[in-house]
């Protein structure tokens, strides 16, 4: 995630050439700072990372209420798809059946919120993560 360049005129001035691979920033830093600042630029990094990727993720999520949305979200735009789902292996069954889609992930936080299931409309203490495989 860093690279660092060192070359004769760097030595010469005591100084080196840092680099960021996911933003692809450059900047000078001094010999006697650079692991001080490697170690920040670390930190950093892993931030950056983690964001990006949590942004893409959730820019790849679409909320829907109800099956006939969720049956068009999966043809038309794929990806994940957040819906209330009665907590039933004959429900989860059927939505498998009808689309190919199947329960990716049950969140342990951000989706809890009351509703009534999209295919049965029992029910649902919280939307749970659909997609289809590829």
């Amino acid at each position: 995630p860093v690279r660092l360049a060192i070359g004769p005129r760097d030595l010469e001035s005591g100084t080196y050439e840092v680099a960021r691979r996911d933003t692809l920033e450059k900047e000078t830093v001094a010999s006697e700072a650079v692991v001080d600042k490697i170690s920040i630029l670390l930190e950093e990094i892993q931030e950056n990372l983690f964001n990006r990727a949590a942004a893409y993720r959730d820019d790849r999520i679409t909320i829907v209420d109800d099956y006939e949305e969720f049956k068009a979200v999966l043809e038309a735009k794929g990806g994940f798809v957040a819906a209330h789902w009665d907590g039933t292996p004959e429900t989860e069954d059927r939505i498998k059946e009808e689309t190919k889609a199947t329960i990716r992930c049950i969140p342990l936080e951000g989706y809890a919120e009351t509703g009534s299931c999209m295919v049965t409309g029992k029910p649902s203490r919280q939307r749970v993560l659909f997609a289809r495989a590829y």
